[in-house]
């Protein structure tokens, strides 16, 4: 975001907002990760420790939901950038080399 055309005021108020919301999300994001690789896999509460099935679990969980959050960034990214270059060539004045058939 671009806040160059605000004072250094305003600008250091916006800075502080967007950060605060990036935490908000990243604890949103782990938070959702925590209670669903917990939900999944822990199964046993008679001990204190992780069994080997329950620790291989929360691994692959955590693993599996890095991978697809990744992914759903990599999709937003190309089609944030897709809309972009389309709006680019909208605003473009046509060519004149350019023949209507």
């Amino acid at each position: 975001m671009d806040f160059n055309h605000l004072s250094p005021a305003e600008r250091s108020h916006m800075e502080q907002i967007l950060q605060e919301k990036q935490m908000k999300d990243f604890m949103r994001l782990y938070s959702s990760l925590v209670q669903r690789c917990f939900n999944d896999c822990i199964k046993d509460f008679t001990t204190k420790a992780l069994t080997t099935r329950e620790d291989t679990c929360v691994g692959r969980c955590i693993d599996k939901f890095l991978k697809h959050n990744d992914r759903i960034g990599q999709r937003f990214a190309e089609q944030n950038a897709a809309m972009m270059s389309q709006q680019q060539q909208q605003q473009l004045p046509p060519s004149p080399f350019q023949t209507n058939m």
